[in-house]
């Protein structure tokens, strides 16, 4: 009797509980450490290679400009033509056709592409394949210099 006196005389009841407590240190932790790592990872940078200037460009050739609002101006520039005057197609199909009807006229001639840089780089690469496609072998990309 003398020993649940002590005690109160309360008999010692089980928890059956979980104790979150260190649960949430380890999980603030686990944030401190992603947050300072999170930083150190770079993974959109992209190297790309640089292009030095031709040694000698096209003096006449087709020039498509792309634009982010899925216009494009096509037109023959350069040479004995002078700047062409250029003319707008509003969808891919029909910049197909008129790249098409200008190779069909002048089959020796490059074709060099001007693309915005908001463009998606889709967009660049499917003309490209078009124009490979109507069996134009010269084909450029304009950059600035």
């Amino acid at each position: 009797m003398a020993n649940s006196s002590m005690r109160g005389g309360r008999s010692r009841k089980f928890k059956s509980e979980i104790n979150v407590v260190p649960y949430i240190d380890v999980m603030l932790v686990l944030l401190v450490i992603f947050m300072v790592a999170a930083p150190l990872t770079n993974p959109g940078v992209i190297n790309l290679p640089t292009a030095a200037k031709s040694a000698l460009p096209p003096t006449e050739y087709i020039q498509v400009s792309l634009k982010p609002d899925t216009t494009a101006t096509i037109a023959l520039t350069g040479g004995k033509n002078g700047s062409g005057q250029q003319e707008k197609v509003g969808g891919r199909s029909a910049l197909v056709q008129k790249l098409r009807t200008m190779h069909a006229a002048n089959p020796e001639l490059p074709v060099m592409i001007s693309a915005d840089k908001d463009i998606k780089y889709d967009e660049v690469i499917q003309v490209i394949s078009e124009a490979k496609k109507i069996g134009i072998n010269r084909v450029g990309l304009a950059t600035k210099q």
